[in-house]
């Protein structure tokens, strides 16, 4: 009986710290998406009784059939090991596909280009919600108008300089904001509901296939819109590892999706019956004494929906370098108590510059909205692909029941896409360009450190003649001590071996070749970091397993060598690393401008010593140079 109350408790806890963390995005919808569809720069729809059911129709079957039967009930199910997010729904995928095929590339293009989309939507999102909250000062008098853009800034500037000290002090504020932002959105769409009570029958859907069936053309742009109030669908699933499953579908179904429905369905009977309050319907739907208080928790709801997306992005980012896709970048940890809390200064300050220039270059959250659609359409869509691989490759699935099962919602997805592509002159644009550029970097990283890989293979001597003819007999000295070398390839002599050799003319002692290999499951537990393989005279070779949600720190992991009968001492010794210069070339397999620049990424890529948290006073490193 204790047990059961304790597990129902604890589930009730995560539900609650997931409304803080999950929901903040698709949260703060509300402020803009039914203005967008009515007021938009963007084909405005006209504000008639048939076209306010019709639009809320769509709100409430999107949010029922995209997030609820799509996310909630489908897409959760695939985790990696209890984590979600596009990058680990990519490893899924790639996990039964030969190397080399049409399909896996297909894979590896889409998880990337899903994974760039992110980071335009961690940008657009942050700018549109805090922007969207600060216009209702505007509501109030349009003297304001002027301060609005300042305000805005104000608070981005701020949230981001807070970065570097972590989301714990703000994190303590997430779940009572969030959960008094929903009871808000709820009290005051019920009050507007119950003066007319007429805009319920929207839930009806005969509504919503009426208005788009009358005017096809115009139901279709209203899509692009309509897409605004799924902003955030994705962090469901991204965040997943975080709450696990059970406790985000709990707070969705409990308080989050009555309270968005309530709200929208409020903003609904207001313009049926005031179709002038579309100059911001959301913002009156509550009485003007209520009104300075209502920004204010707007304004904070928005700082926490953006600190969610901010922290996706340095969690996406730490995947994506454990899984070689980008360089490595500097990783700071905020906490001592939570290891997932950490701060990239590279993508927050680049963040910050690109917000800064959204808000300055579009000025409204209406112009904004146009950018927005694609980065969330197009997220949407990846992922319904990725599944499709999932289910079939990896489940099982026979491959009609996977394709007919992931088909409606491509269908939905490809349709959402379709409208907000219409936007892309207006806006969309941003998003596209920035995506590929993202993709564009991804693909030119993981592709350059294969070609460099290559190469070094194929100047590498083979290690098994060599060890032999490191005996007694050979002539070589050997010093006291322990040398471990960093390596990619463990049948090969490592380059700063023989730099170390040509330079020095000794070896230690004992000399340990280490290579780090990253697998395709997020978390790997200590009893299976390391695998030891004692070679002759003096030599071992040691594998080292992190998962892709794992935080290297290899004198930790080679602690766990001594149960496999290696025993390091840390003051005895010493790190070798290979340096390479490398140098472009003409007629390469890579092209002579991308080779150009995969070097000046290498050029800006923190220290292998940093990454793998080597002790700087027992770091030695060898440079060498390679041609592309």
């Amino acid at each position: 009986m204790d047990s059961s109350h304790n597990s129902k408790e604890r589930l009730s806890t995560l539900a609650l710290a997931a409304l803080g963390v999950v929901y903040g995005d698709i949260g703060t919808s509300p402020l803009y998406a039914v203005k967008e569809v009515f007021s938009g720069a963007h084909h405005p729809i006209p504000i008639t009784p048939e076209n306010v059911l019709g639009i809320l129709s769509l709100i409430f079957w999107a949010l029922m059939i995209v997030v609820t039967v799509k996310y909630i009930s489908f897409i959760m199910r695939a985790d990696n090991k209890g984590e979600g997010g596009i990058m680990a729904l990519m490893a899924m995928a790639l996990r039964n596909l030969p190397e080399g095929s049409r399909s896996r590339r297909l894979v590896l293009l889409l998880g990337l280009f899903g994974a760039a989309l992110f980071y335009g939507d961690g940008v657009v999102s942050p700018s549109i919600s805090v922007l969207s909250a600060v216009e209702g000062l505007e509501v109030i008098t349009p003297s304001f108008k002027p301060f609005i853009i300042p305000i805005t800034l104000g608070v981005l500037i701020a949230l981001f300089m807070m970065q570097s000290r972590g989301t714990a002090s703000v994190g303590r504020l997430f779940s009572p904001v969030m959960l008094l932002w929903f009871c808000t959105l709820a009290t005051l769409g019920l009050i507007n509901i119950i003066d007319t009570p007429t805009v319920l029958n929207a839930v009806n859907p005969y509504y919503g296939a009426r208005f788009l069936l009358e005017s096809p053309m115009l139901g279709f742009l209203s899509l692009g819109a309509v897409v605004l109030a799924l902003t955030g669908a994705e962090a469901l699933y991204a965040d997943m590892g975080h709450f696990g499953r059970k406790p985000i579908q709990m707070i969705w179904f409990c308080l989050v999706l009555p309270a968005l429905v309530i709200n929208y369905f409020g903003q609904g009977a207001l313009l049926l019956s005031n179709p002038a309050a579309i100059e911001n319907p959301f913002y009156l739907l509550a009485p003007a004494w209520a009104m300075y208080p209502l920004i204010g928790l707007a304004t904070i709801a928005a700082v926490v929906a953006s600190q969610a997306v901010i922290t996706g992005a340095f969690s996406m980012t730490q995947q994506a370098m454990q899984l070689g896709y980008t360089p490595r970048l500097q990783l700071l940890h905020t906490s001592g108590a939570r290891i997932g809390q950490i701060y990239i200064p590279a993508i927050n300050w680049l963040m910050l510059i690109v917000i800064i220039a959204l808000v300055l270059g579009f000025r409204s959250s209406t112009n904004l909205a146009a950018a927005y659609g694609i980065a969330v359409t197009g997220t949407m869509l990846t992922t319904s692909i990725l599944a499709y691989f999932v289910a079939h490759k990896l489940w099982g699935w026979n491959p009609w029941y996977a394709f007919f099962g992931a088909l409606p919602f491509i269908c939905i997805d490809i349709a959402l896409f379709s409208a907000s592509s219409v936007k892309i002159i207006d806006g969309g644009w941003f998003p596209l360009i920035f995506g590929l550029t993202l993709l564009l970097l991804l693909t030119t990283w993981k592709r350059g450190r294969a070609l460099l890989q290559k190469r070094l293979s194929e100047e590498a001597i083979e290690l098994s003649p060599f060890i032999r003819s490191m005996g007694s007999d050979s002539g070589i000295t050997r010093v006291a001590g322990t040398a471990v070398y960093l390596t990619s390839n463990l049948n090969g002599v490592p380059h700063a071996m023989l730099h170390s050799l040509k330079h020095y003319k000794v070896l230690h002692e004992r000399v340990v070749l280490v290579a780090v290999n990253v697998l395709d499951i997020p978390y790997v537990g200590d009893a299976q970091r390391v695998y030891v393989e004692p070679l002759p005279n003096h030599f071992w070779r040691v594998k080292v397993f992190y998962g892709f949600m794992d935080e290297p720190n290899l004198p930790e992991a080679l602690d766990w060598c001594a149960e496999q009968g290696l025993d390091f001492d840390m003051m005895e010794t010493s790190f070798f690393i290979g340096r390479e210069t490398l140098i472009a070339r003409v007629n390469s397999e890579m092209n002579f401008w991308r080779e150009k620049l995969f070097i000046a990424m290498t050029r800006n890529a923190s220290s292998a010593a940093d990454f793998f948290k080597l002790p700087a006073n027992r770091v030695v490193e060898m440079g060498s140079q390679i041609l592309l």
